[in-house]
């Protein structure tokens, strides 16, 4: 026979009083307002590391190419005078917020059919910026656009051709006033290390597979510099590019005029003045030369 246990009184089960819970919720408020900004600013540093990378393989893929074709650069942009230059574009497509425009969203149509496509180890998303968010909707879904990143013009140019931009005549081949660099030897100023080849746009200024740096006023008449395109700002005020040499960077833009307010769905004006602008400049002294 068990023996019998003396009796026990029911505890009292007390909860949290209106006051404890308050103060847990400002805890895990403060908390939250304190971790937030570091996830924020640990999830910009791994955008800009994987975008890095993927200028790194994009640039890569493209000094391949090269590299088994005697030495040859692919064109910026096809011509629209010579349409046989086509064939010899690093990327055909113009990039607009048209559903019916498949260039937007559908990578068979014009990436895939790249030059370089064969060394991109079958990977659309190296074209592409992680921090780039731009989409079009196609029957009520939202397709990202299947690119970011455009080439230095003065790297092959228009099929060779200036397309008259920086006072040029697009009559010369390999340009008139600047150098249209259209073999990897003639890199030699500023030099592959110095030229960069792939730079990411801004959803409202890409279109072409170009971006165009304008070289008038460079580099003794900084008052008369201006843009063409506009350079990305995905990484708080900074963009991805990657030079002919290979290595890549995110690079900050100091000049409010390179990032006015987007145009959502739209285009922002393709040439504008930018006097004494310090990120102009300096795309000027690593987009080409003076012939």
């Amino acid at each position: 026979m068990k023996p019998k246990l003396p009796f026990a009184s029911p505890r009292c089960e007390e909860g949290f009083t209106l006051i404890e819970l308050l103060v847990v919720i400002a805890i895990i408020a403060i908390l939250a307002g304190l971790l937030l900004p570091v996830l924020g600013k640990g999830k910009q540093k791994a955008q800009g590391l994987q975008c890095m990378s993927s200028h790194r393989q994009l640039t890569l893929a493209w000094r391949m190419y090269s590299e088994e074709n005697n030495d040859k650069l692919l064109y910026a942009s096809h011509d629209w005078l010579h349409p046989e230059s086509s064939a010899y574009a690093w990327v055909l497509g113009d990039l607009d917020f048209n559903p019916a425009n498949p260039s937007n969203w559908d990578p068979d149509v014009d990436i895939k059919k790249s030059p370089i496509w064969p060394y991109c180890g079958n990977s659309t998303e190296i074209w592409r910026c992680p921090a780039d968010k731009s989409f079009v909707t196609v029957n009520g879904e939202r397709k990202s656009r299947v690119r970011s990143m455009s080439m230095n013009l003065w790297v092959g140019g228009f099929a060779g051709y200036d397309g008259l931009l920086s006072g040029g005549n697009d009559l010369v081949y390999g340009g008139s006033n600047w150098r249209i660099y259209l073999r990897m030897s003639d890199m030699t100023d500023p030099g592959p290390s110095g030229t960069f080849l792939l730079m990411d746009m801004r959803e409202d200024s890409i279109d072409w597979g170009n971006f165009a740096t304008d070289m008038r006023g460079w580099p003794d008449a900084p008052g008369q510099v201006g843009l063409y395109d506009l350079p990305a700002s995905y990484h708080h005020r900074a963009g991805g590019l990657s030079f002919a040499d290979g290595h890549a960077e995110i690079k900050r833009w100091r000049d409010n005029r390179t990032m006015p307010s987007l145009v959502p769905n739209g285009f922002v004006p393709d040439q504008f003045s930018s006097p004494n602008n310090p990120d102009v400049i300096w795309l000027q002294e690593r987009a080409t030369r003076a012939k």
